[in-house]
């Protein structure tokens, strides 16, 4: 099949924004074209997406950033995931009943990162004030945008819960009843909440960075750590499991936690240094993925090749099989990444790859680390049974087609991406999340809602994810930036939960290993296994699934069959969220994914 494009790769030298809407990537350009550079501009967009794409984030929730500074030549991680609250242990929850944390209402919500991250790059990186790069926020917010059909069938979806259950999430979203898409829809309390806060730290900073500085403060100390805990505290909201609980985090879980800096893991593969998050996320596992697949010849294949999607299916499946076993947040437990990404281990477990599809769960075995992974296999009862008026756990995967499997289980999207490149050959990408309005009831006095990242912890004992307070959980959010020839050369990302270390890395590949520019390899028939566990409540597993779009040749599909794989079929533009720019001899190109016409890359 020769590579397809809807759209043309967009080329320039002055910069380029791609993300999952088209608002976002015109506010980010905006601020380049007023002399913001890659910093100041994937700031403006991260917030433009809390605005018009709430189903799939918010203020509440949590982005990991990864970034290149041209002035300090150093690829830098930023970990914007909060933390579990203090009195979140698996005894609490336990004492519950409970044998998971809910994905829905207070229970799972933790520490929201996002601010803290997007104002710590904008103060160490950045050039613009805090009012400047939230002005398009605000004025989206204020003013109102045009949303898009996702959002209001989400909306749809849980208006009885909002009308029986969540009444201050009803009054922002079904003010005037459900709303019809490519209306304008405001959020003023939103805007408030943040014209509030650029307002107190104009009046408490003397100069930028200051005054970014009482951002902070205000947010993790001030009126809006105020409200969230007054909300915890006295509110009790039903949540997936039918009953009504209390949230865990307080005031002073917000104040002891900000965002942190960190060195990227990174892999070495054809000429290109892949760099990814640490083991609190899933990023180490595209790096695994790579290191299995560096023993195998992909140049003579092609992106719709049964072997092609055969073999990098069979080393996802081990590579996230180590993911549940060994992945966890590294301040509290030892992840043996340099094993996991040496050659010795991936030889070994190459090994275990056949010709036929692989149905069990096989993470390898690395003496004194690690857990033995938690599996839930799914059944079809299981897979609405947490649907209805309790809202859905696992809002993170978009295959919400109206007829299809999911479009009853109240999950209204996936999650948002940004990546930007600046002239100076600055770049970032970034991968927002959580907050979903369908997760969690807004906190009436700042028009958002909390994350319920938490439904990623085990709440059994000894595993590499289980709960504990003060921890990370372990996210699928997975920002790229990848090297060439030891340059800074191409940042990337996806929404899709556990789905982003696959989709992100099959464009990569392409781009790669058949030579197609962004624009194609995003475009291309997009798979991906649903082998492994689940991140999220109820944390099912679907031993040997391939699901795969319907524009892949018949005879890859049977041949594929041939080989175990339990083939599902989907949408012809259904899978894959990805956007991507890259920047080589001073040609800066960027491509976007066109599914469900919300995506853009926008430069010049």
């Amino acid at each position: 099949m020769e590579p397809f494009t809807t759209r043309p790769e967009i080329r320039g030298t002055f910069g380029a924004v791609a993300s999952t809407h088209w608002l976002a990537s015109a506010a980010g350009m905006g601020i380049l074209e007023r002399g913001g550079n890659a910093f100041d501009a994937a700031v403006a967009s991260g917030f433009v997406l809390q605005v018009v794409e709430p189903h799939l984030n918010g203020p509440g929730g949590e982005v990991p950033i990864i970034l290149y500074s041209r002035e300090s030549d150093r690829v830098e991680v930023i970990c914007g995931q909060g933390t579990a609250p203090r009195a979140a242990t698996i005894a609490r929850f336990r004492k519950l009943g409970l044998d998971l944390v809910p994905g829905t209402g207070l229970l799972a919500a933790v520490v929201p990162g996002a601010f803290d991250a997007w104002m710590l790059m904008l103060r160490d990186h950045g050039t613009m004030e805090l009012a400047d790069v939230l002005a398009p926020a605000i004025a989206y917010a204020e003013r109102g945008y045009p949303l898009v059909p996702r959002i209001c069938r989400t909306i749809a979806r849980v208006r009885e819960l909002f009308e029986k259950e969540w009444p201050s999430s009803a009054a922002i979203y079904l003010a005037d009843g459900v709303p019809e898409p490519g209306s304008l829809f405001r959020n003023p309390v939103l805007a408030g909440t943040y014209r509030r806060i650029t307002e107190e730290a104009a009046a408490r900073g003397e100069n930028r960075e200051s005054r970014i500085e009482a951002a902070r403060d205000i947010w993790y100390r001030g009126f809006v750590a105020e409200a969230i805990d007054r909300f915890c505290r006295t509110e009790k909201v039903r949540d997936v499991t039918g009953r009504r609980h209390g949230g865990l985090l307080t005031a002073e879980d917000m104040a002891a936690w900000s965002a942190t800096v960190e060195a990227p893991l990174t892999y070495d593969y054809h000429g290109y240094t892949l760099c990814k998050t640490g083991p609190w996320g899933q990023g180490p596992v595209a790096l695994q993925q790579l290191a299995l697949l560096a023993g195998f010849d992909l140049d003579g294949m092609s992106a719709t090749d049964p072997a092609f999607v055969h073999i990098v299916t069979e080393c996802a499946k081990l590579a996230f099989a180590d993911r549940e076993a060994f992945y966890g947040d590294p301040a509290f437990v030892a992840v043996p990444m340099e094993t996991l990404l040496s050659e010795e281990y991936n030889a070994a477990r190459r090994r275990l790859l056949g010709e036929t599809a692989s149905l069990e769960l096989r993470p390898g075995h690395i003496p004194g680390y690690g857990g033995a992974p938690v599996v839930r296999i799914a059944s079809a009862s299981e897979d609405i049974a947490h649907t209805g008026l309790f809202g859905g756990g696992e809002p993170t995967v978009a295959r919400l087609e109206e007829g299809s499997a999911d479009a009853d289980r109240g999950m209204g999207g996936d999650t948002c991406h940004v990546d930007v490149i600046d002239r100076f050959g600055n770049m970032v990408s970034a991968t927002p999340s959580g907050g979903w309005l369908q997760s969690s009831p807004v906190i009436p006095e700042l028009g958002f809602c909390l994350s319920t990242r938490a439904q990623m912890f085990w709440l059994e004992e000894g595993k590499p994810a289980s709960l504990a307070p003060g921890k990370r959980p372990r996210t699928t959010l997975t920002p790229s930036l990848a090297l060439r020839d030891g340059r800074p050369y191409m940042v990337f990302g996806t929404p899709g939960g556990d789905h982003q270390d696959q989709w992100s890395l099959h464009v990569f590949l392409r781009h790669v290993h058949f030579g197609m520019n962004l624009q194609e390899a995003i475009d291309a028939p997009e798979f991906q296994s649903e082998h492994f566990p689940s991140s999220f409540y109820p944390r099912e597993c679907r031993p040997g699934r391939l699901v795969m779009e319907g524009r892949f040749p018949a005879a890859t599909l049977a041949a594929l069959r041939r080989r175990g794989h339990d083939v599902a079929v989907e949408e012809d533009w259904s899978l894959g969220r990805v956007s991507a720019a890259a920047r080589w001899q001073g040609v800066i190109r960027a491509g976007a994914n066109p599914r469900f016409m919300q995506g853009y890359a926008v430069g010049r």
